[in-house]
């Protein structure tokens, strides 16, 4: 596609609006209820989320996970903790989640720090995969360089053959959870003419403070 038509692509903004009254105390009920909302309105993986991430050298790097739990502390996703993304986080706890759902115009931009979750709560989240997800996980060196993907095949084959008879497989120790404790929100709602209604929740000694940003 040549860049005429990339900057003919245009959509118009005309599915809501979001105001002051409509915000809730605590950000992380208002992630809650959005993502009622995308789940109910069939939006294809409502889930799915962006996480940035910075090494140690300042170079950003961003890709989908997938969005598990909501707990008090902050959200919590699965991944290989030797995978680029783990780097990043053990050289910068830094980084930043993004939920985006086009059909209702809407995006959550969250900021924050990152931490692991206890091996415990990994287990019980790992187990509770399909088994074939679980045997994934184990044959993955995520991010690693292979040579084809036959690599990966007979990995799965032997780990399917020694975990035949088992319900599920052992946590593997390079392979868990991470939560990102958050100290910033946005609530993005797209309007006409590209003049969005945006809201920002800023940690403060008691609560939250809210402002109204300029699109």
């Amino acid at each position: 596609m040549d860049n005429e038509l990339l900057q003919k692509i245009r959509s118009s903004y005309l599915t809501g609006k979001l105001e002051l009254d409509d915000l809730l105390e605590h950000p992380e009920d208002m992630v809650r209820e959005w993502l009622d909302i995308a789940k109910k309105s069939n939006v294809a993986e409502p889930t799915a989320m962006t996480l940035a991430t910075v090494n140690e050298q300042g170079q950003p790097s961003a890709r989908i996970v997938l969005l598990k739990e909501i707990d008090d502390e902050g959200f919590i996703f699965y991944t290989n903790y030797k995978s680029r993304k783990a780097e990043d986080i053990h050289a910068n706890n830094k980084g930043a989640l993004l939920l985006y759902w086009q059909p209702l115009e809407r995006q959550i931009r969250i900021e924050g720090s990152i931490e692991k979750i206890t091996p415990e709560r990994s287990r019980t989240y790992f187990q509770s995969r399909p088994k074939g997800s679980q045997i994934g996980a184990w044959a993955s060196r995520q991010s690693a360089v292979i040579n084809d993907r036959s690599v990966l095949n007979d990995r799965v084959l032997e780990l399917s053959d020694v975990y035949k008879d088992q319900p599920s497989l052992p946590l593997p120790s390079f392979w868990g959870g991470y939560r990102l404790l958050p100290n910033y929100f946005e609530f993005w709602q797209g309007r006409e003419n590209r003049l969005h209604d945006r809201f920002e929740f800023r940690k403060a000694t008691n609560g939250w403070t809210i402002n109204r940003l300029a699109p």
